[in-house]
């Protein structure tokens, strides 16, 4: 049987993507089933109970087993034992860290969300895809391209969307994007550390290992209301983990931009990368919806000078 999950700290479109393609595997004769690295989010939450769907079981293990692994193709985003299991596929939309000892079926497509690959392929395949269905794919393409706001957001996403929403029936996708936008950002009741743990992937900078966390957000001031607090936790996760940084992202999905709160060795880097100067470890960066295209990229440069 085929595993098939997406990264640690999953978001909608990790959750939906597993599931949406374990269905299609299934319908064209492939054994398979979703699972997840970690506990849902409440956007998510809201999006499954919407459209009458279970979320994928905790995957223990992934050692000998037969895995797919959708929205990430790095090992340090994946199950910890990742590198003993059997990869026989890669589905994303990620840059391409990877590298496996024998040939498999990898397909990374420049979208602003992997769930756009996977509808994609129902339609390449002919396959008839459920309501259900349609209405995570639809949900996971609005939640990663921040409802078309984010710079990854591509014209196929848009298409997609368009025609998941008429087989969900969706009437007012931006609508739909909004109510998923403020569930996720209910956020009073976590923990400093939940925050931070939130919406994390771990990156390797020039050696240097830095979690970066991300925020999406109707109303940036619910959590920086607790900055210090956050940012004591911050500075914890760092020193028991041995990162070199510790950077979250506060993303205002209305102001259309992120506040950055860091804890780091050095905050040079990190201020010639987005050109602007941290006061008190925080930062306004116009803006900046992406940390794929617009965070990631311009620190890989500055710290491989």
């Amino acid at each position: 049987m085929l595993h098939v999950f997406g990264h640690k700290s999953p978001d909608t479109d990790s959750i939906c993507s597993a599931i949406a393609y374990a269905y299609l595997k299934n319908v064209i004769g492939e054994e398979a089933k979703a699972f997840r690295l970690g506990e849902i989010n409440n956007e998510t939450k809201l999006v499954l109970e919407k459209f009458e769907m279970d979320a994928p079981p905790l995957l223990e293990s992934a050692a000998d087993k037969d895995v797919v692994l959708v929205d990430h193709n790095e090992f340090d985003q994946s199950a910890d034992d990742i590198e003993q299991a059997n990869i026989v596929e890669v589905v994303d939309h990620h840059k391409i860290k990877f590298g496996w000892d024998r040939p498999i079926y990898f397909l990374t497509v420049p979208a602003g969300s992997t769930a756009t690959i996977i509808a994609n392929k129902f339609f390449q395949k002919g396959v008839k895809m459920p309501e259900n269905i349609a209405g995570i794919l639809l949900s996971a393409i609005l939640s990663d391209t921040v409802i078309f706001k984010s710079p990854t957001t591509t014209s196929e996403d848009k298409e997609m969307a368009r025609k998941l929403a008429e087989i969900a029936g969706v009437e007012n996708m931006e609508a739909w994007g909004i109510e998923m936008f403020k569930a996720k950002s209910a956020l009073s009741e976590k923990s400093a550390r939940d925050l931070i743990y939130n919406d994390y992937k771990v990156y390797e900078f020039a050696g240097k290992r830095v979690l970066i966390d991300q925020l999406e957000v109707v109303d940036g001031e619910e959590v920086l209301s607790r900055k210090d607090e956050i940012m004591e936790e911050m500075k914890k996760v760092k020193e028991e983990e041995g990162f070199f940084a510790v950077l979250v992202l506060v993303t205002d999905i209305m102001k259309e931009g992120s506040t950055a709160l860091l804890v780091a060795d050095d905050v040079e880097p990190f201020e010639k990368a987005f050109n602007v100067k941290f006061e008190n470890g925080q930062a306004w960066l116009e803006g900046v919806m992406s940390r794929k295209k617009q965070v990631v990229p311009p620190l890989e440069t500055v710290f491989g000078e």
